[in-house]
């Protein structure tokens, strides 16, 4: 498997990225003032141009598949579904987080992922760089106050990345002190180049396009309301 198009659509920027021969051929990133719905298409297209190809002569495609914007997260799978199961080509999920984790991954101690949640949360995880040179968990995934996430870090040096990160670098900065350091800005958002690169070095998880599916971590807003009602209802 080496000719793959990943798409990254999770948070305010989106990212569009095609490999061939196991490497980054191109990569575009934009945040225009457009919906990602908008904007997304023609940066597919003009990557499968760079190739030469169209969706046929793809290996497989990937998406980010979140946590992030629910928004987001929706307009990116189902765009990665529909040009699969429209090609005949498997997917592969890649987790924004550990996507984060990669773009940061040669730094030398813990890689912290936040994308911010709202609500008084953060989505996070920690990794740290394998011998293979991909991320590797030392923290789960989950949606969590910054503090509870920070108070679980292992000792020594930690590289924060994502939005979260962005939102709340003077609480991780008085936290951590000078164990914190934050990801260029380049490499703040998750990266359509890395989870192109972390899907090709596991084709093992390859997937049909009816598997893959969003990656919330914590239900919708109108969900979480809807359930609050109802236990009111019933308590």
């Amino acid at each position: 498997m080496h000719t793959l198009l990943a798409l990254d659509t999770c948070g305010p920027s989106l990212s569009v990225a095609l490999a061939q021969g196991g490497k980054i051929v191109f990569e575009a990133t934009c945040q225009n003032g457009l919906t990602h719905s908008q904007s997304l298409m023609p940066l597919v297209e003009q990557a499968l141009a760079a190739g030469g190809l169209d969706c046929s002569q793809l290996d497989a495609l990937a998406a980010v598949h979140g946590p992030g914007s629910f928004t987001g997260v929706r307009i990116g799978v189902e765009t990665v579904r529909a040009l699969a199961h429209a090609a005949g080509k498997p997917c592969f999920a890649v987790s924004a987080l550990e996507t984060l984790a990669m773009g940061i991954s040669l730094f030398p101690g813990t890689l912290c992922a936040l994308q911010d949640a709202r609500a008084g949360q953060v989505y996070a995880s920690a990794f740290r760089t394998g011998d293979t040179g991909l991320p590797e968990p030392v923290l789960p995934e989950e949606a969590v106050a910054l503090e509870t996430f920070l108070a679980h870090l292992p000792e020594g040096p930690c590289c924060f990345a994502g939005d979260g990160a962005v939102a709340h670098r003077s609480r991780i900065r008085e936290a951590l002190g000078a164990r914190a350091a934050f990801a260029p800005a380049n490499l703040m958002a998750p990266r359509a180049s890395c989870a192109a690169l972390l899907a090709l070095s596991r084709p093992e998880r390859a997937m049909p396009w009816e598997r893959l599916l969003p990656y919330y971590l914590r239900l919708p807003q109108a969900e979480r309301e809807r359930m609050a009602r109802e236990a009111e209802r019933h308590g």
